[in-house]
């Protein structure tokens, strides 16, 4: 711990954040969602958390305003697991206000390589495992008339939340502060690409999952042979027939129709499942480094889906 104190402090001429202003940016920080919008996501939301550090790294007016333009940039991750991002940035900026070489896009591009993987690992943790079991258990008490229930719940769960932000907050100032000091030895590169390699990981995984591209035009239609459907006219009266379909459906592998059909998008899920979809997105990528607006590709992407809709292609 005295050691930890020692290196924080600061050397003259050096200006340094103490644990006073990186409280006040975690403060500031649980209303990273307060300003968010459709082009920069959690860009408001991030810049009014960091400024008591801009305002204590940068005693000039002008370089106070260059700082907030650069955390204006896009942002978007998990609400909770954005604080050790900003605890990085904070070490980034305290070290570039002391004199270190670093640039705009240094630390726009160590934000951008930590928030993707990290918003995949936010969703999982927080909102599907950690809050659905306090739940539960809250639940479970309040159902035999106890008010312990809801107060457990809500004790419980911000008490995990504020832990997790102040400590996570203060592991990545920590970090940080390493990275700007090995600048020379390349630890900000490789932190930024393994990082960009584990989000693009992530980005793979959760394509094939949320995104859902149906191209919908009929490609073939086969007549099978009459001992591969069902004939339902021929099928017994009541629950009997219910079963009896159900036999020859899920047991004897019978198609439901006289007929096969064969899609489009059925041929193209046969040669590479998910094509269009990672296609799709890398294309969106693409139009993202063009710094083509999001507002304009989420317009196009509904009009394409109401046109495709019309035509009878999607």
């Amino acid at each position: 711990m005295a050691e930890d104190i020692k290196n924080t402090e600061a050397k003259p001429g050096e200006v340094r954040l103490s644990v006073a202003d990186r409280r006040a940016v975690c403060n500031r920080h649980q209303y990273l969602q307060g300003s968010w919008n459709y082009e920069r996501m959690q860009n408001g939301g991030w810049c009014y958390a960091m400024i008591p550090a801009i305002k204590k790294l940068y005693p000039k007016k002008e370089d106070q305003i260059e700082a907030l333009k650069r955390h204006l940039e896009f942002y978007n991750t998990h609400p909770y697991v954005s604080a050790p991002v900003i605890g990085v940035t904070l070490a980034m900026e305290e070290e570039r206000a002391n004199g270190a070489p670093i640039d705009d896009q240094a630390i726009q591009g160590v934000k951008v390589g930590m928030m993707g993987p990290l918003a995949g690992v936010g969703d999982p943790v927080f909102w599907f495992t950690v809050r659905p079991i306090l739940g539960a258990l809250g639940a479970s008490l309040a159902l035999g008339g106890s008010i312990v229930g809801p107060l457990l719940f809500f004790i419980a769960w911000n008490v995990i939340r504020l832990a997790f932000l102040w400590y996570s907050q203060e592991f990545g100032y920590k970090v940080g502060t390493d990275i700007s000091k090995d600048l020379s030895g390349g630890l900000l590169g490789r932190v930024t690409e393994g990082a960009s390699i584990l989000g693009m990981f992530i980005i793979g995984a959760l394509v094939q999952r949320w995104v859902s591209i149906s191209f919908t035009p009929v490609v073939s239609n086969v007549a099978l042979d009459p001992k591969a459907y069902i004939h339902w006219d021929k099928l017994p009266a009541g629950y009997k027939g219910i079963q009896s379909a159900f036999d020859q459906y899920f047991n004897q592998g019978l198609s439901l129709s006289p007929t096969k059909v064969t899609t489009l998008q059925q041929n193209l899920d046969s040669l590479i499942p998910g094509l269009v979809a990672v296609g799709l997105t890398l294309l969106i990528c693409k139009l993202l480094k063009k710094n083509v607006s999001p507002i304009v590709i989420i317009l196009c992407l509904f009009a394409v889906g109401i046109l495709g809709r019309v035509i009878g292609l999607l």
